[in-house]
């Protein structure tokens, strides 16, 4: 039996009064309601922004299941709470298979998804034991300064961006993700139950020169989500909102003002 948590975010109201639904967005592994912030400083100009922690990220409540049908649920009942009868859904990797996992649960909830970089696919991958073994020598170290976790990492794991990213969520000597939750969750993490098709639309923004949605996935891609889009960001990786924001934007405005 799923138990949801009554997951932490931040809600901004759109600058502008307009009739436009609200936009939420969902972070990825690792992450918290800050990593799409880019994303939300253009979009609440013209929607309401609702910006949210999953279960064992950030200061939402900590569980030891970790799986799409508990986080989407996780993410219905915030809906319900803020009385969001409708909403367009957000979110990368991680996030973008918990907004795809949420279109079984509600799916006349959604008018439209974007998944920035990820598919709805068992991936059988594992792309993070490298993150692990440096989460875990931080703590083992006992340190408490980002520079001194930093130095560790540096050790371990060769992508800067990828250092600096995980420590913003490195605060006092502890970690804002309950690395252990996801470490025991991983397989389900990076595994997926295909959910009934979805004949909303939904745009799939590939960073080029990322693993994360191939060509090979494209009839599973369209056998679940029948209006599925691709537009791909040229020249950069997974991490594709953060290299190219601007880019994303402009694909995500031009879904939003399609019909």
């Amino acid at each position: 039996m799923n138990f949801a948590m009554k997951l932490n975010f931040r809600l901004q109201s759109a600058h502008s009064p307009t009739n436009n639904l609200p936009i939420l967005l969902i972070h990825g592994l690792f992450g918290n309601l800050d990593n799409l912030g880019v994303l939300a400083r253009d979009l609440q100009q013209t929607h309401t922004v609702v910006q949210i922690d999953l279960r064992d990220h950030g200061l939402s409540p900590r569980s030891p299941q970790m799986n799409y049908p508990a986080m989407a649920q996780d993410v219905l009942e915030l809906l319900d709470h803020l009385t969001i009868e409708k909403a367009i859904i957000i979110g990368h990797s991680m996030g973008g298979k918990v907004a795809m996992a949420l279109t079984a649960l509600a799916p006349d909830r959604i008018d439209k998804l974007v998944a920035i970089d990820i598919a709805p696919i068992d991936y059988q991958t594992r792309r993070h034991d490298q993150i692990f073994a440096a989460l875990n020598a931080v703590t083992e170290a006992g340190v408490t300064q980002r520079q001194d976790a930093a130095k560790i990492m540096r050790e371990i794991i060769k992508e800067e961006g990828v250092i600096q990213f995980l420590l913003k969520s490195f605060q006092a000597g502890e970690w804002r993700f309950d690395v252990q939750a996801l470490w025991n969750q991983y397989e389900n993490i990076i595994g997926w139950q295909p959910v009934p098709p979805w004949s909303h639309p939904i745009l799939f923004i590939r960073g080029e020169l990322s693993p994360y949605i191939q060509d090979s996935y494209r009839d599973e891609i369209a056998r679940q989500f029948p209006q599925a889009r691709a537009h791909v960001i040229s020249g950069c990786g997974h991490w594709v909102h953060a290299e190219k924001p601007q880019a994303v934007l402009r694909a995500i405005h031009r879904f939003l003002d399609t019909e």
